[in-house]
């Protein structure tokens, strides 16, 4: 069989998108509660076995075409020495970084080993993987961890974070870019076809507070990775798309919210890939219900010509929520499949 993944991300046209989708192994799938009745959500990261095992769930219940690594993009500051763990009612850092406490971290060049744990959760998942199936690695935008790491959460009005852009900021990008750089290194390192960064915090952000200063620190990222890495954000618009300084950038691809046209981004793409872009939410509805709301979605794709779709792979807006359905994943699949 063909790597469909491989294919769209190498420029190819195909009949038949192929699909993932963020979150893909998660709170909904019931081979995750298993796993999870026996283990910390700490250790099925970063044991490489058992994060291994995690990802190829999704791909034996789903058929989806490509396993995603399964870790946790808050995982640069366990090894910094912020602090870090997982609790019933979410993430929780040791403290929250200011100007005066920044100092306590450990150069970048000493916490990267520790991000180690990673390419080996992803060779093994290569290993297990069917040849025709791809992987993707993934880290955090600098400005995503950058809200977590002010404020410990990435909803609310953000105040402190907006309020570091002009001292605190800097600084941490001065660490965590590099850092970064190198983290993404291990992933290729452990076999990814592609690594995505995840900027979920974004669209908090004004365009112009974004293209200054979120911006440089992902075309840092993109150039050392030229055409290898993929973006998506939350929230942004096409507004924060439009400056040069971010269609300049390198990227193989990026990810759009269910808030885009994607049917209408496809026909303007001249370049890489274009994720997306379901709406996640839908997925909680009646089976009949759902099934004629992805029936709907798709029609526009449908009405595309297939050099008109190249660069779509097929997924949602979002990640997968808990308590979605697992029938309904199975069934968003079969259909995109069977639509083509």
């Amino acid at each position: 069989m063909k790597n469909l993944f491989l294919q769209t991300l190498a420029g190819e046209a195909v009949q038949t998108p192929p699909i993932w989708m963020m979150r893909q192994a998660g709170r909904y799938h019931a081979h995750y509660q298993a796993l999870r009745a026996k283990h910390s959500f700490m250790d099925l990261c970063l044991v490489p076995e058992l994060a291994a095992e995690v990802a190829m769930g999704p791909i034996q219940d789903f058929d989806f075409d490509a396993a995603i690594l399964f870790s946790d993009l808050l995982f640069p500051f366990k090894a910094l020495g912020q602090g870090l763990e997982y609790t019933d009612h979410g993430p929780r850092l040791g403290f929250h970084l200011t100007t005066e406490n920044i100092s306590q971290l450990k150069p970048w060049q000493d916490a990267l080993p520790e991000m180690e744990f990673q390419k080996k959760a992803m060779q093994l998942t290569r290993q297990r993987l069917p040849k025709e199936k791809g992987l993707i690695g993934f880290v955090g935008g600098a400005w995503t961890l950058f809200v977590y790491a002010v404020e410990g959460t990435h909803t609310g009005s953000l105040i402190k974070t907006k309020t570091a852009l002009m001292d605190l900021w800097p600084k941490f990008v001065e660490m965590m870019t590099p850092f970064l750089i190198e983290n993404i290194r291990l992933q290729f390192e452990g076999g990814a076809d592609v690594v995505m960064i995840f900027d979920t915090a974004a669209g908090e952000l004004s365009p112009q507070l974004y293209t200054k200063y979120v911006l440089p620190e992902l075309a840092k990222l993109a150039a050392a990775y030229p055409n290898k890495l993929g973006y998506y954000s939350k929230g942004t618009t096409a507004d924060h798309y439009a400056s040069k300084t971010f269609t300049d950038i390198p990227w193989l691809g990026r990810g759009l919210d269910h808030r885009f046209n994607l049917p209408e981004v496809l026909k303007k793409n001249t370049r890489g890939f274009v994720q997306g872009n379901f709406d996640q939410s839908l997925l909680h509805l009646q089976p009949a219900d759902f099934e004629k709301a992805l029936h709907n979605y798709l029609k526009p794709f449908q009405d595309l010509t297939v050099a008109e779709r190249k660069g779509w792979v097929s997924g949602l807006g979002h990640g997968v929520l808990p308590k979605t359905p697992e029938q309904n994943v199975k069934r968003f699949v079969e259909i995109v499949r069977s639509s083509f």
